[in-house]
């Protein structure tokens, strides 16, 4: 039984492993991008990248990992089973950077969502820049957000959104925890507010 039990395994690893160069070539022709832009973003050779997705080269870890942070997707969307046409959604919860982030949507491409668990520790800021939009939504505790020159203290309740291009970091305050929503748009993807206060939007028109 164990060593049909292994067989069983090892056929079902290799068929995860065998969708992985089709999910790879359609979720960078979503992000419309070439083989190029991801070659330069990532570090991996074109000739690579193109192999990976014709099924001639075996992914690994060290290749998908990179792949998985440039499409900004989890890991299981390019390695994971096709959909079973089961209507539950079995949420993951990864460490990412000493964080823990629960993806909330599974399919690439569009706005993508994740509540984040900041520890107390990370207090320190590390800014960065980085193409798209971001929206965050403080859940529970109390949030630190430095913004270019902007140093933030957001509480439950409270939220903030920014073009990413500008410098920014988002983390504890010292005093505990804090459970965030982020919702992140690329370029062209950000949130359509239906109402603000804002009066200097009259004249815009719609985008």
């Amino acid at each position: 039984m164990g060593h049909g039990e292994k067989v069983a395994t090892g056929s079902a690893i290799e068929t995860a492993l065998d969708g992985v160069a089709p999910r790879l070539r359609k979720i960078r022709e979503q992000r419309g991008a070439t083989l190029t832009d991801v070659a330069t973003r990532t570090g991996i050779s074109k000739s690579t990248l193109s192999r990976l997705e014709n099924g001639q080269r075996k992914p690994s870890l060290e290749l998908l990992l990179p792949l998985a942070e440039l499409y900004r997707v989890p890991l299981d969307d390019l390695v994971g089973a096709p959909e079973s046409g089961d209507p539950r959604i079995r949420l993951k919860p990864r460490r990412v950077h000493g964080r823990t982030v629960l993806p909330l949507t599974r399919h690439p491409g569009g706005v993508q969502a994740w509540k984040i668990v900041i520890p107390v520790n990370q207090t320190k800021p590390e800014p960065r820049t980085h193409d798209g939009y971001e929206w965050l939504y403080v859940l529970t505790g109390r949030m630190r957000l430095v913004l270019g020159h902007q140093d933030l203290v957001l509480e439950a309740g409270e939220a903030a959104d920014f073009d990413t291009q500008l410098p920014h970091w988002f983390g504890s305050t010292g005093e505990g925890p804090a459970e965030v929503l982020s919702i992140f748009g690329r370029p062209g993807e950000q949130m359509h507010v239906r109402a603000s206060t804002k009066s200097t939007s009259q004249g815009d028109g719609a985008h």
